[in-house]
């Protein structure tokens, strides 16, 4: 299919063949909603012979698409694993979602790969979920490569992909391939490494051509294959010598080269294809084995010794001391909890014990499992590089690590963003309220932006999550999967609370009762923070006015306040609290004195400190035809949008805006009205901004009340 396959040999027997950590891959499909991942993931089992049938996404019947909810929106909700072969190389692959609502399956997925494939779909290019995944792969520093999928579709533009690439993410793509045709006329590709021309014959995508350049592509053949050899030489001092004394540069040296440069995260080279209609996959699975990391091309996992607070790292290798890293929860109707693990170092055998240092208990692995989607296999050991399931891992949880307890170690977690929005649920019934608080528990421990918390004033409860979809989900498994019989409120927006000017303020705590009293006093600074920098405690206690066992008590009651905020009880974010003076009594003085002291006074200066309420901004970008395009803005001007940039797609205008949150229920069907259907938006999460004066004081007033 392509001239990488030639160098990476022939396919063996995968059956009986032992996989060493050097032929394994752990990649994530990542892209925007609709780019193609999953079609393109179920193109890549076909080819790899793990599936004898392709299954579509719009008819439901996609391999890694297999829940109910995913199957009836022809969207992938949950981040599916697999394991397939090529090129005698074993393939872990996860596929995400691409929608916004689930960013934390993203997250957490990218935490554990080694390398990702980024799908751009050819018409749209780069869009606002294409540069929130891309900046998680740059959190972790996770290499890639690109596949400009969907150059069948009429629009489809190979370059100008290119350039987004370059200008909205700040990337350094490298073309491998450049098209032949596009839109109805694509019909291959040429590849710059071997420089021969491939063209698809058949519909499936299993037979090609090969052949020389056409004649009609030379000056553009010419002009990539030299930027691919400059950009490639650039980052390789003994090929820079021979690009600048003229000497040939074989393909292996380009491919050595440019598999050095995408680990490193300095170059991201780019393929294309349709996955629809099955061309180009196989080349990009061969691209996959020549330049994304196998787990010994990874930094060694570092973590932290519980034992004595100090770093630590761990080879990567079957006989060094195990650790792992829970990444993902699943709770399966037919064996029960699952915990997805990626194994960093060493083995760990089924029935084995295995200590959780993020909880400090010691659990048993009854089960170990490799998952396909929804099916499971069962296997024996797990070893350094493997992603599994673990059964019988009671009390592990999303980012816990797992390790030999001789050896303990904590692994650096996962984190995730707050919810942004919330609906109530009641059960209809009494007898429904004990079964809908299991549903809700097991779904919050899949879910780590899924929160439950009950209303002190209303005796509500409270569910949020990323978004409407996301909430529409759950909603959706708690009423059919779990059965609970329950009524659902409108969706209400996440406020947030914050400050806007430095103040103090004194916490003094002192109560006296027959025997032993209460005296905790201490003395509060608040100040603002940087936006999305959230809270922060600082100590600055010098000479012992307040004892060290009581600083971590304040700090906690600090924290627990902020949970209610001073003007309608919403959460305070992105503020700095100082605390730097206070007293003590020899005798009085206790754990739980000091916290409420530190409750008191932060309450108090957050008072004196200009507190203002604070609304989610959404990113929203729309695509809309030329004779809708007035009204689209006027709409986003009514909702209180800020126009951030316009440009043309082909016939297709798109807006990118900043619009609050609040005003944006019900704006798919608004949407749909206005255009006549003719229009399609993306939404997620920006920032946080002050509410206009108005619109606080109408939303405290009816919170208080």
């Amino acid at each position: 299919m392509c001239g990488l396959r030639a160098l990476a040999g022939g396919r063996k027997n995968v059956m009986t063949r032992e996989y060493t950590l050097e032929k394994t891959r752990n990649i994530g499909i990542i892209a925007h909603i609709d780019a193609g991942k999953t079609t393109t993931t179920e193109r890549i089992l076909f080819y790899t012979k793990k599936i004898h049938r392709m299954g579509e996404v719009h008819e439901g019947a996609a391999t890694m698409d297999y829940t109910i909810q995913e199957r009836e929106r022809g969207i992938t909700i949950t981040a599916a694993a697999t394991t397939c072969f090529w090129n005698d190389h074993r393939i872990n692959i996860i596929d995400t979602p691409g929608h916004v609502d689930f960013t934390a399956e993203v997250e957490r997925s990218l935490r554990v790969l080694d390398g990702g494939v980024v799908v751009f779909d050819a018409v749209a290019g780069v869009e606002p979920q294409s540069e929130t995944v891309w900046r998680q792969a740059n959190k972790y520093h996770v290499p890639r490569i690109c596949f400009v999928n969907k150059m069948d579709r009429t629009g489809a533009d190979f370059w100008r992909t290119i350039d987004m690439i370059r200008e909205r993410l700040g990337a350094i793509p490298v073309p491998v391939q450049i098209p032949i045709g596009s839109e109805q006329n694509f019909q291959g590709f040429i590849d710059l490494i071997t420089q021969e021309a491939v063209i698809f014959t058949d519909e499936q995508g299993t037979t090609s051509e090969h052949s020389q350049v056409p004649t009609s592509m030379i000056g553009q053949f010419d002009q990539y294959r030299e930027h691919l050899l400059e950009s490639v030489a650039e980052t390789d001092e003994t090929l820079t010598m021979k690009y600048l004394e003229g000497e040939e540069i074989t393909p292996e040296e380009l491919v050595a080269g440019l598999r050095q440069a995408t680990i490193a995260g300095r170059l991201f080279p780019v393929l294309c294809g349709s996955a629809l209609k099955n061309k180009g996959v196989q080349a990009m699975l061969d691209a996959v084995v020549a330049y994304l990391p196998s787990p010994l091309d990874i930094p060694a996992p570092v973590g932290i010794n519980p034992d004595n607070g100090e770093q630590e790292t761990r080879a990567i290798a079957d006989d060094a001391s195990f650790s792992a890293l829970v990444f993902k929860i699943v709770i399966d109707p037919f064996v029960g909890r699952l915990a997805f693990l990626r194994v960093y170092s060493g083995m760990l055998s089924k029935g084995a014990a295995i200590y959780n240092s993020s909880k400090d208990r010691t659990e048993r692995a009854g089960r170990l499992l490799r998952m396909h989607a929804n099916h499971r296999e069962d296997i024996n050991e797990i070893r350094a590089g493997d992603l599994c399931a673990a059964v019988g891992l009671r009390n592990t949880f999303t980012g816990d690590t797992l390790c030999d307890k001789q050896h303990p170690i904590v692994l650096e977690a996962i984190t995730f963003p707050e919810p942004v929005l919330s609906i109530a649920v009641e059960p209809r019934t009494q007898a429904e309220l004990d079964k809908m608080t299991i549903a809700l528990g097991k779904l919050a421990e899949e879910d780590p932006t899924f929160h439950v918390h009950t209303d002190p004033e209303s005796g509500q409860t409270i569910i949020s999550g990323m978004g409407q979809l996301h909430l529409e989900v759950i909603v959706d498994r708690l009423l059919r999967e779990f059965k609970v019989g329950a009524t659902i409120g409108r969706p209400q927006v996440a406020y947030r609370e914050t400050i806007t000017k430095t103040a103090q303020a004194q916490g003094k705590y002192v109560r006296q009762t027959g025997g032993n009293g209460q005296y905790g006093d201490v003395w509060i600074r608040v100040e603002p923070n940087e936006r999305g920098k959230g809270f922060e405690f600082i100590n600055a206690i010098v000479g012992g006015t307040i004892p060290k066992e009581f600083i971590r008590p304040v700090e906690i009651g600090i924290r627990e306040a902020l949970d209610n905020g001073v003007i309608a009880g919403y959460p305070m974010i992105d503020l700095k609290a100082t605390l730097y003076d206070g007293s003590y009594h020899e005798v009085d003085s206790s754990e739980m004195a000091f916290k409420i002291a530190g409750s008191l006074a932060i309450k108090e200066a957050a008072r004196r400190a200009g507190p203002i309420l604070l609304e989610p901004i959404m990113l929203v970008e729309v695509q809309t035809a030329d004779q809708h395009f007035s009204n689209v803005i006027g709409d986003l001007n009514r909702r209180r949008g800020t126009v951030l940039g316009m440009e043309t797609r082909g016939l297709t205008h798109v807006v990118r805006t900043h619009v609050p949150l609040a005003e944006m229920f019900d704006y798919a069907s608004d949407l749909r009205s206005l255009t006549s259907g003719r229009a399609s938006y993306s939404m997620e999460f920006a920032h946080y901004d002050p509410v206009p004066k108005s619109i606080a004081d109408e939303i405290i007033a009816r919170r208080n009340r």
